[in-house]
């Protein structure tokens, strides 16, 4: 079985894993990161919604043969910097935004990503976001991204 290296929340790690296992099992089940929710495990609801090298994507979609060598993942446990929340958490903590909370770790995900590349999105981008929540808290999110753009 072959060895993958890469980085995950800042730190190196090396796994063990089939070459077609989707990285998010590795995530979840080799390295206890359970952040990233499985979902639909094709992409579409985007429950595991985490970041490559900064951009988003779906881990579920992904197996660790595609992952480019060198990779740097960051899921939810590695948005804080320390005991500081980032600004969209502590958005969505202010704005109370989740409900089940499920979806809210890929959610949280996507508005960062977002943010990084929009500042100060309209709410047609903000609504272009397509990770789904089932509890419907859409508005509470674009509150909550309009918040953290400040």
């Amino acid at each position: 079985m072959p060895v993958y290296h890469f980085v995950v929340n800042g730190a190196s790690v090396s796994v063990e894993a089939p070459s077609d296992m989707s990285l998010l099992w590795v995530l979840r089940d080799k390295l206890g990161i359970t952040g990233p929710k499985y979902g639909c495990g094709v992409g579409v609801c985007r429950a595991c919604t985490c970041h490559l090298d900064g951009a988003a994507f779906t881990p579920c979609t992904m197996t660790m043969a595609q992952l480019p060598a060198g990779s740097s993942v960051t899921t939810i446990e590695g948005l804080a910097q320390g005991d500081a929340l980032h600004p969209v958490q502590q958005a969505w903590i202010d704005l109370d935004v989740a409900q089940c909370g499920y979806c809210q770790p890929g959610q949280i995900m996507a508005a960062v990503a977002l943010l990084r590349t929009t500042p100060h999105p309209t709410d047609a981008q903000i609504d272009a976001i397509e990770n789904v929540c089932r509890c419907g808290t859409y508005p509470r999110i674009r509150a909550a991204i309009k918040l953290a753009a400040g």
